[in-house]
């Protein structure tokens, strides 16, 4: 079957109805086609008159400016070469000619498939496959009747699992699957191109499916809004994926109670941090302090000598230059404010790190737009500077850094509690003693033996990943917000004991990023830190930092009395174990 042909569709009047798609020796005609001129010669014709007319406006302004005459008083010549300046700049807007310009200022409609730009042509030759796929691979999807199409109707039964209502893509949709399976369409446009979101997920996994022989019947499609991704979360998506939520808690923390939501598949886990803030509750709560609060990026550049660079090390730390510097940097956003710049030099490179407050949002693009700002005002003084990468690492981000663990990065909490001995007795079932030893063998000497990087902890990267998923916070980021190193200590002689949790980098944000999608705000919702505090900026994240140090502080509480008490396996085997005989389970 050609792919360029469209089957006759069904009208509302059960008429015949054909696209309206004009084919020229079966190829689409382009909407370049119609150009009295070839494309590259009507791109040459914009940029003359473009920088032509420029340079007249400009001429003529200058003189206008010399004689002292009123710039808004214009000659029909000046209307004229203004009117042609804004024709060839929305032209060049497209940079790759006519089409894209059309598509940004047109709404798609059903003859999308006939227009393809120059650009997308281009990107085609370069990654189209060497083979067809039709020619070269069985890209069915096996006839099987546990494989379902991706386009589904889901309706709820009385075990509670969901059967799927196959419902076969309409013969529009199956024809832009097979664009997308040979490689005449390139997937990643589906959205821009349909205008419809869902619809070009269906289309994408359907495709997806065709061309690897793979299923994906279990990956959810339906029900979920794929507008509320589009440009900020995810591309190119074919489904999503569920992951249970669990809530921990209540947990009561600087008088106020929280209940935590976690996302996780692993069991035991939320159960282990419910049974830590019970224990924490009953001893009367836990008490959180930030310690600091700001986002870093370090940019580097490089120099022709090491003087140099020294040279802009020691302007850059001037107490003198500050107030400059800062002005520069606060000019990105209302909430970025530029608080420190540490700066480090590694022969002719420098490296210079920026650490400002950013409101409610994590920060990280706040921060990187503002140090954008001083690179550019650097280099007026600097015209020597070469400006290698605005992150040169020694920020250090979703990576184990030492920078993170002294300096701290994001938020810096600590959080403590006294936990009474009839507590640690009767809900830990272990004592203080005990927990005690454990810590300082564990989590502070087999840390150290290991080498640990802010690792001297328990698990306190179980609790952080859990709640970052369920908030919406960037999960790659758990490895330095993970740093954490728990103290416990025996007071009151020996009854009673002191537990803390000290986290110098905690990145999270409440604005912006996956905190906008339905399911994760509701859980901010939840611990009534959504969105941004219009009357404090700042506090709804910082007060989300807090949660997560007073989650972990109960998870690790938890875990170590399992352990000092024995527990651990046995809890696993309970409640992470499935209870199904596996000798009667046979492989496939």
């Amino acid at each position: 079957m050609e792919i360029g042909r469209r089957p006759a569709m069904k009208s509302s009047n059960d008429e015949p109805m054909t696209m309206k798609v004009k084919f020229v020796d079966d190829e689409p005609v382009k909407a370049s086609d119609a150009l009295p001129l070839p494309l590259y010669l009507t791109n040459a014709v914009f940029f003359t008159l473009f920088f032509s007319v420029v340079y007249f406006l400009l001429t003529s302004w200058r003189e206008k400016i010399r004689t002292n005459t009123p710039l808004h008083i214009v000659s029909l010549g000046e209307i004229v070469a203004i009117l042609a300046f804004v024709a060839s700049f929305i032209y060049l807007l497209g940079f790759f000619g006519i089409d894209f310009v059309r598509s940004l200022i047109l709404q798609p409609s059903n003859d999308i498939w006939a227009a393809d730009d120059d650009a997308e042509e281009i990107i085609l030759k370069e990654d189209a496959r060497k083979v067809p796929c039709g020619e070269a691979l069985d890209c069915s999807i096996p006839k099987m009747a546990h494989i379902a199409s991706p386009i589904v109707a889901q309706k709820k039964v009385f075990d509670e699992k969901p059967a799927t209502e196959v419902l076969p893509p309409t013969a529009e949709d199956e024809e832009i699957i097979k664009a997308v399976v040979s490689g005449a369409f390139p997937s990643y446009s589906l959205e821009s191109r349909l205008g419809d979101c869902k619809r070009a997920a269906s289309i994408r996994r359907e495709a997806l499916q065709r061309v690897t022989g793979k299923s994906l019947e279990g990956l959810p499609l339906e029900g979920f809004d794929y507008e509320s991704i589009l440009g900020q979360c995810c591309e190119m998506p074919v489904g999503y994926i569920t992951i249970p939520v669990g809530i921990a808690g209540p947990i009561m923390l600087d008088g106020r109670e929280f209940s935590v939501p976690m996302a996780t598949t692993e069991g035991c886990l939320v159960a282990s941090t419910n049974r830590g803030c019970k224990a924490i509750n009953l001893s009367g709560g836990a008490t959180s302090v930030l310690l600091k609060d700001g986002m870093t990026r370090a940019p580097v550049v490089r120099f022709n000598s090491a003087k140099r660079a020294a040279e802009l090390k020691f302007f850059m730390e001037d107490p003198a230059n500050y107030e400059t510097i800062s002005i520069v940097f606060n000019k990105s956003s209302r909430f970025g404010r530029l608080q420190t710049v540490k700066c480090a030099v590694a022969g002719k490179n420098l490296y210079m790190r920026f650490c400002c407050s950013t409101g409610d949002a994590m920060g990280m693009n706040m921060v990187s737009k503002g140090v954008q700002n001083v690179l550019d005002f650097l280099q007026n003084d600097f015209p020597d500077m070469d400006v290698i990468g605005i992150s040169g690492n020694y920020c250090s981000d979703k990576k184990p850094a030492a920078v993170n663990w002294i300096e701290g990065r994001g938020k810096s909490v600590v959080c403590e509690a006294v936990i009474k001995g009839d507590i640690v007795t009767k809900v830990l079932k272990t004592n203080v003693a005990a927990l005690v030893e454990l810590n300082m063998l564990k989590n502070l000497t087999g840390s150290a033996m290991a080498g640990a990087l802010g690792g001297f902890n328990a698990h306190a990267s179980n609790i952080v990943s859990a709640v970052y998923l369920a908030t919406g916070q960037d999960p790659a980021q758990n490895i330095e917000s993970s740093h954490c190193i728990t103290m416990m200590e025996a007071i009151n002689d020996g009854k009673d004991l002191h537990v803390s949790v000290t986290m110098p980098s905690i990145e999270v944000g409440t604005v912006g990023g996956g905190t906008q999608l339905a399911s994760q705000s509701a859980c901010l919702n939840l611990l009534g830190v959504k969105g941004a505090n219009r009357e404090a900026p700042g506090a709804n994240a910082r007060q989300l930092a807090s949660v997560v140090a007073g989650s972990v502080l109960a998870g690790e509480l938890s875990l170590m009395s399992a352990i000092a008490a024995g527990q651990l396996v046995k809890s696993h085997m309970k409640y992470n174990r499935s209870n199904k005989d596996v000798t009667s389970v046979t492989s496939a």
